[in-house]
């Protein structure tokens, strides 16, 4: 039996002993390959275990390590730095707070780029500053290996569902190759250009979302303090001209809508902290 192949993540043929050509799916070839997962807060665990639902071996790290323990459970190999995951696995994905935690996992003393492999694929899907993205791209290369910004929306109850929207930045022909990567834990996955671009659609996704979701807040005060049922005003906007995504998906309201952090102690959500960081990246 002979067998052709053209890098990890490309077409496996096989031939067999009647000389035929058997064709084996990208995705089920590709899920034997490892891949790093660095980052497995409220949004990086419930993208990294549908990886694992989809078939892949994950590697993954947290500066946290009780983070880790459902991942494990799940199968997941479990390693102490991000420079461990870089030793182990030749694509990548890290999903963090801030640019600050993407500079240490990057470029720190225990960091991707101590131990990464050349050709690797490191794909970064945290919120972040667009030109701390490109500074990453420039780093990586510097160690052969390739970056892409890959920021996400949908939030918590999309990455459970295998839901988000991938915006992605980078080189064309690697996105097509982290494609069979998004398509696991994402509906939509929209290449938006070079490095940074991603970023670059993500603050403006963000900073409307911001707007949407205070007028949605104040409109439903508003209305409760006049005396309006909170449940009856979001019907009632959710059929008019003012229904958006923060009023008919992510309500702001306890009581109003199930599954969502106000029917939850407003745990699990995308904290104004970060949500700052929009205004922060576009007007400093």
């Amino acid at each position: 039996m002979a067998a052709l192949f053209r890098g990890s993540r490309s077409i496996w043929f096989r031939w067999n002993k009647h000389v035929d050509f058997v064709f084996v799916s990208k995705r089920s070839m590709a899920s034997k390959t490892p891949v790093g997962f660095i980052g497995l807060g409220n949004m990086g665990s419930p993208m990294a275990k549908n990886l694992i639902k989809n078939g892949y071996h994950v590697i993954a790290t947290d500066v946290f390590p009780e983070s880790c323990k459902e991942l494990q459970d799940m199968g997941a190999q479990v390693v102490d730095s991000p420079a461990d995951v870089a030793e182990k696995a030749d694509r990548i994905i890290t999903m963090l707070p801030s640019s600050p935690n993407v500079i240490e996992v990057y470029t720190g003393p225990n960091g991707i780029l101590k131990k990464v492999k050349k050709g690797t694929l490191l794909v970064d899907s945290s919120t972040i500053d667009l030109a701390v993205a490109k500074e990453m791209a420039v780093a990586a290369e510097k160690m052969g290996a390739v970056f892409m910004d890959a920021p996400v929306s949908g939030g918590v109850g999309a990455a459970s569902m295998a839901k988000l929207t991938f915006m992605v930045g980078g080189l064309e022909e690697e996105f097509k190759a982290a494609q069979e990567l998004f398509t696991c834990m994402g509906a939509n996955v929209v290449y938006c250009g070079q490095v940074g671009t991603g970023q670059a659609a993500k603050l403006c996704n963000n900073m409307l979302l911001a707007i949407g979701m205070v007028g949605t807040a104040e409109t439903m005060n508003l209305g409760i303090r006049l005396g309006l049922d909170p449940k009856l005003l979001a019907k009632i906007l959710n059929m008019s001209s003012g229904r958006c995504w923060s009023s008919d998906t992510y309500n702001p309201v306890p009581g109003v809508m199930d599954g969502v952090p106000s029917a939850n102690n407003y745990q699990g959500g995308f904290g104004t902290t970060l949500m700052a960081k929009v205004f922060t990246f576009c007007f400093v």
